[in-house]
């Protein structure tokens, strides 16, 4: 089934303070919809005597973990639909629908980070202490993580069982988090304990972005909204997954660049990819320009957790101008996003990918 492009923000564009306006309502209503699907998970938990303190304590990791970040893939599932479908198909139900299935990618999303702090020996997230640095906590949050995985399929089911496409949403569900497993292994299995750049290359690296943060956090949003629209043909979604993935790359080397040169009062986090071995984008772009002798400060000072030793891969960044590397880069990035757009976009709303790609550019959290 072809998409329907709906006209609003795709014929012309609001004033830059109307739009702003706008996306803070349709914020201040996802966020409505969160104590909600807490309540939805926990009520009877809550009122049964035998497991009421698990039941107190999953409401807690609900609670601290779900709600805090940036919001944008859950977001992006209420923005898609609303390109996707036409006007007599934003009804406050489905709209609520949207929202719902955008409350799931962040369940989604706080599964992934509740483990992946662990596995990374990360201090804070989001501004205070990951979970398992909680007092009280420590490696509980191991179960904790497979909790917040469990959220998703009992909203599912509690929403959307009735639907045609919930079949289509929850196998998209298992296979991202597949698909970001497999990531996060090729991750940690390249992260080894000692410094190895030879296992460091940009397939590799390539490899890991795709897997680990794409599939997540850029295509199965608008998949969601996809399915929901009832654009469940396979030739749309391979379109719409070459844009996002492509787009998913483009922000993980945000990332990557930000992890070293952000403002941690800003991003949220302290970055930890040098002390934690991460076959990052910096550390590639490094290795391609170093002399032997940086390559070998490199390898004598990385994955290590010594502020000092930090200092000097910083001070190899620095000379080889990565920092000015980046910015050309995300340049010319942002124009291969948009002449991939053009392509690909056909009979999926162009603008949709559009504002998307305009949301990431030049981000600095």
């Amino acid at each position: 089934m072809a998409a329907k492009v709906n006209e609003n923000g795709v014929h012309g564009l609001e004033p830059a303070t109307k739009k702003c306006r706008a996306e803070l309502t349709e914020l201040q209503k996802f966020d409505e919809v969160f104590q909600q699907l807490v309540d939805d998970i926990t009520k009877q938990g809550l009122k049964d005597g035998e497991i009421h303190d698990a039941f107190k304590w999953f409401k807690e990791v609900c609670e601290y973990n779900v709600p805090f970040g940036k919001k944008n893939r859950g977001m992006a599932v209420v923005s898609s639909y609303r390109y996707l479908v036409t006007e007599d198909k934003l009804t406050e139900d489905n709209l609520n629908k949207a929202r719902i299935l955008g409350w799931c990618v962040e369940w989604l999303q706080a599964f992934f980070l509740v483990a992946d702090d662990i596995m990374d020996h990360s201090f804070t997230r989001r501004g205070k202490p990951c979970w398992y640095k909680k007092e009280g906590v420590g490696l509980i949050a191991i179960n904790d993580s497979f909790f917040l995985e469990m959220c998703i399929y009992q909203i599912l089911k509690k929403y959307f069982r009735e639907e045609t496409y919930y079949i289509d949403i929850v196998e998209l569900f298992h296979e991202t988090t597949l698909q970001t497993e497999i990531g996060q292994n090729l991750d940690l299995i390249t992260a080894q304990d000692h410094v190895d750049f030879n296992s460091f290359s940009q397939e590799r690296y390539n490899a890991i972005v795709k897997w680990k943060t794409a599939f997540y956090s850029f295509y199965l949003p608008v998949a969601c909204a996809m399915y929901m629209a009832g654009i469940s043909d396979s030739e749309s979604h391979a379109n719409a997954k070459t844009i996002l993935l492509e787009m998913g790359h483009f922000f993980q080397v945000q990332d990557d660049y930000l992890d070293c040169y952000g403002d941690p009062a800003v991003i949220g986090k302290v970055g930890t990819d040098i002390q934690d071995n991460k076959c990052g984008w910096l550390i590639i772009q490094a290795l391609k320009r170093a002399s032997p002798e940086q390559i070998k400060i490199l390898e004598e000072n990385y994955a290590c957790h010594d502020d000092l030793k930090v200092a000097k891969v910083k001070e190899i960044f620095n000379q080889l101008k990565l920092s000015e590397l980046y910015t050309q880069y995300e340049e010319e990035s942002y124009q291969d996003l948009m002449q991939l757009i053009e392509k690909y976009s056909q009979n999926l709303p162009k603008q949709m990918f559009i504002a998307f790609a305009k949301k990431i550019y030049k981000r600095n959290r």
